[in-house]
């Protein structure tokens, strides 16, 4: 009896799973629907003064190696930093990847999480660690699609 109710909740994640794909496939990323998406800011607040945030005029290394606009200013109450950024210059063949579904965004996005999570512990958190397990699962498999993508979406 478990295993018959087992397999109709896995048969009907998947059958969840395989209708929310399909409707997906016809959107436009948000990108594409607003043509200065693209230009905007994207911000975070980082748990540093603005002289350990970017000493001497230096960003980070995430942001660094990036060409990318970005400023600073103290956060509201004595909060840390705000950090903006955004990337300088379109990319040849950006309508074709907003069409792919990619957002050109996303390393500018990358670029302000690995930032602060450098600034703030030291070190670059990740959540994408293989995980042991003795066989794949249904659910295992769509834990690893959605931490494969975290970093990439989302708000800041």
């Amino acid at each position: 009896m478990k295993r018959l109710v087992a397999g109709a909740a896995a048969l009907a994640a998947a059958g969840l799973g395989m209708a929310r794909w399909a409707a997906s496939r016809g959107r436009v990323p948000g990108a594409a629907k607003d043509p200065l998406e693209s230009s905007r800011w994207l911000g975070i607040t980082i748990n540093r003064p603005p002289d350990e945030v970017a000493p001497g005029g230096h960003l980070p290394e995430p942001l660094g190696r990036m060409d990318a606009e970005v400023r600073m200013n103290r956060a509201p109450g004595d909060r840390g930093t705000e950090l903006y950024a955004r990337p300088r210059a379109q990319r040849p063949g950006t309508l074709a990847r907003l069409r792919g579904g990619e957002d050109p965004r996303t390393e500018t996005r990358t670029a302000l999480r690995e930032t602060k999570s450098l600034l703030e512990t030291g070190d670059v958190l990740r959540s994408d660690e293989e995980m042991e397990t003795t066989r794949p699962t249904l659910p295992g498999k769509v834990l690893d699609m959605a931490l494969g993508r975290a970093a990439e979406g989302g708000r800041l």
